[in-house]
């Protein structure tokens, strides 16, 4: 089991929904986060006046997933949220050691599988 967050731009998240979607991955965790990487101290004018924006506004994706679904939802974020661009953010894969749907008590694996209606 793998925990993936993905630092995106916020314009890129319908795309980025509907490939993992496709993909098959269902459960995600969506915050609006700010930050900075290359793009960092960037100038922009606003009425008139000229300000420095050190932070930029990101979309910060959370995705518990089984081994099977790692490979796709990673492919699937990279190729919706790519622009070419400095800025199109990051995506970090850690480990999990252990996952428990409160509602039920299934735990790892059978805790991340889609919920039958």
């Amino acid at each position: 089991m793998k925990l993936i967050t993905a630092l995106i731009r916020p314009e890129r998240l319908p795309a980025v929904k509907e490939a993992l979607f496709d993909a098959g991955v269902r459960g995600i965790t969506i915050s609006k986060v700010s930050g900075h990487g290359g793009q960092a101290g960037q100038t922009e004018t606003y009425r008139g006046s000229q300000f420095v924006v050190e932070f930029r506004e990101k979309v910060k994706l959370e995705i518990a997933v089984t081994e099977p679904f790692l490979e796709p939802a990673i492919d699937a974020i990279t190729q919706a949220a790519r622009t070419g661009n400095v800025g199109d953010g990051k995506i970090f894969v850690q480990p999990l050691e252990r996952v428990v749907r409160i509602r039920t008590g299934e735990s790892d694996d059978s805790a991340l599988t889609p919920v039958q209606s």
